[in-house]
């Protein structure tokens, strides 16, 4: 059994920054990929960002040059920088694990940590 734990969220002003954390615990597993998604009231979960185990990450068009992705696999952690933020950043994110279990691929989801982002 794979756990998630984000944290960071909360309230910010148009144009400020919060930084979110996602930490990975439990049984031994080989980590693909994390990455973060988010969901507003009334709106499917999109993925914001991912970082794959080698390094390479992805970005949703909306947050390129204002969020940043990063990871640290020795601690199963994944963090995601926020910049520049705007009211449509508003909702859940939240932190998402691809790992390989044998014999196959898994994924596990964290409970989710609100963004609200004031004009």
């Amino acid at each position: 059994q794979v756990q998630l734990v984000e944290s960071g969220g909360g309230l910010v002003q148009a144009g400020g920054s919060l930084r979110l954390s996602c930490v990975a615990s439990g049984s031994t597993f080989s980590l693909i990929s994390m990455g973060w998604y988010r969901q507003a009231p009334g709106k499917q979960r999109d993925l914001v960002a991912d970082i794959r185990s080698g390094g390479s990450t992805n970005y949703a068009d909306s947050v390129k040059g204002r969020f940043t992705i990063s990871g640290d696999n020795a601690k199963n952690t994944v963090y995601l920088q926020m910049n520049n933020l705007k009211p449509e950043d508003t909702a859940v994110y939240y932190c998402k694990l691809v790992y390989f279990k044998s014999p196959i691929n898994r994924e596990a989801w964290g409970q989710g940590t609100q963004v609200t982002v004031s004009s």
